[in-house]
């Protein structure tokens, strides 16, 4: 292996060993990623590279005219060499990252955390016509299904078939007319009609109607030819089809669904919601958005920012602002229904995506909060309660909403303390919405 194959397969180990996607979305910094470009952190793999002795001594060589001999240095210092120390850079390190689009990471967190979240389809936005799948009783002679035809009418004619030398030789019975033959056959399970049985009697000579004494001598002396040996040998001159047997077929109608999705995010921005705790928020709902706009074939998002009141802000304010006031999470809701309202259920994927430190109004929760996440149709509800010093003694509301909808398939509450709980808040939320 030469020096150039050292250097490809360094380089492919350091792409590979970009950072744990995990411990970038507890740890790493979130903010240098756009939404619709994800910048993964790579550890690096120094390549080797030869250096040079830089110590002050003579080196040993030979060659001819003027080059040095043998002690004599080969040559000066460059500037900046030795042991003097250097001005400092002015010029930051460069950072490596992996970027990855928002598919690539909702196929890597399904992977990561082993979720199976397939997305449904709800807008119909184009029919086309499938396979020739489906079959009709009329249609257009080009779309006759042949081999359906064919089928059928042998089947018919195998079902219809009978050794005719054989019934003859019945109607040659001394003392059997038509009538005896046709009930014979009937109890022998010979296919043959009246009709049939009365015209080969007639055709036959009369000093024939008396050859054999009884049936039983005929059946003992006369070997019945199957149907599957009679064709083997003869073949088959026709096949009876008719108009009854025909059937046209026809393309399956599929109904292309565009999977849309709308993401209601919801944030408590009142005085008690601390750096830390809004720090948590970012780093739980930023995947979440990431995931979902991999997941869906056009996503957007709506961005709630309430204390005791409720108002719509941008995603960049979404994470940073900060207000004074009290807190009443059903304000949020509220305002949530009303803007949903442009997104309706019967086209849109919904998720309605809440988070604080579960401090709330009194019984604002029980009285107007749950009413509403009832009320407002949706994929998923979640709310992720961050509370970087555990509980407080005031903090029910993630409490109150888990114990409400403990056997409901579609609401998720999951627990922040740390960035280490985050990537379990995320599998708390999205494997809910997978399981349903």
């Amino acid at each position: 292996m030469g020096l150039r194959d050292d250097l490809e397969r360094y380089r492919e180990v350091g792409e590979e060993r970009r950072q744990d996607l995990a411990d970038f979305i507890q740890y790493g910094d979130l903010g240098q990623s756009l939404p619709d470009e994800i910048h993964i952190p790579i550890k690096i793999v120094d390549l080797p590279s030869f250096e040079y002795d830089r110590r002050d001594q003579g080196g040993v060589g030979q060659g001819n005219d003027e080059a040095p001999d043998v002690g004599e240095p080969v040559g000066q210092p460059e500037p900046g060499d030795g042991d003097e120390e250097g001005e400092p850079g002015e010029e930051g390190g460069e950072h490596e990252y992996y970027e990855m689009d928002p598919e690539e990471f909702a196929q890597e967190l399904d992977d990561e955390l082993g979720l199976d979240l397939e997305p449904k389809g709800k807008r119909v936005v184009e029919e086309k016509e499938g396979e020739y799948t489906d079959i009709t009783r009329t249609g257009p002679a080009s779309t006759l299904d042949f081999d359906r035809l064919f089928k059928s009418g042998l089947k018919r004619k195998l079902a219809m078939d009978f050794d005719e030398d054989y019934v003859r030789e019945a109607l040659k019975v001394e003392g059997m007319g038509p009538a005896a033959v046709f009930q014979w056959a009937r109890e022998e399970s010979i296919p043959v009609s009246r009709a049939w049985i009365d015209d080969a009697y007639e055709s036959l000579p009369p000093e024939e109607r008396t050859e054999w004494e009884s049936i039983e001598e005929m059946m003992a002396s006369v070997e019945r030819t199957s149907t599957a040996t009679r064709i083997r040998e003869e073949g088959i001159e026709e096949i009876p089809f008719r108009r009854e047997d025909e059937r046209y077929r026809y393309p399956e109608i599929i109904e292309e669904k565009e999977r849309n999705v709308v993401v209601v995010n919801i944030r408590d921005v009142s005085g008690s919601m601390r750096e830390k705790k809004r720090e948590l928020v970012e780093r739980t709902f930023t995947p979440l958005d990431w995931y979902l706009t991999g997941k869906y074939d056009n996503a957007e998002f709506i961005y709630i920012a309430h204390d005791a009141d409720a108002w719509a802000v941008s995603r960049d304010e979404f994470f940073g602002i900060r207000s004074g006031g009290g807190t009443r999470i059903s304000s949020a809701y509220e305002l949530a229904a009303e803007l949903l309202e442009e997104y309706p259920w019967s086209d849109w994927n919904r998720y309605v995506f809440a988070a604080g430190d579960s401090e709330n109004s009194s019984n604002d929760t029980s009285e107007r909060v749950i009413p509403m996440m009832e009320q407002i149709d949706a994929n998923l509800h979640a709310y992720v309660e961050t509370q970087p010093s555990g509980n407080a003694i005031n903090a029910t509301h993630a409490e109150e909403v888990e114990r409400h909808f403990i056997d409901s398939g579609n609401v998720a509450v999951a627990y922040v303390t740390n960035p280490g709980d985050v990537v379990d808040a995320i599998y708390t939320i999205l494997s809910t919405e997978s399981n349903e």
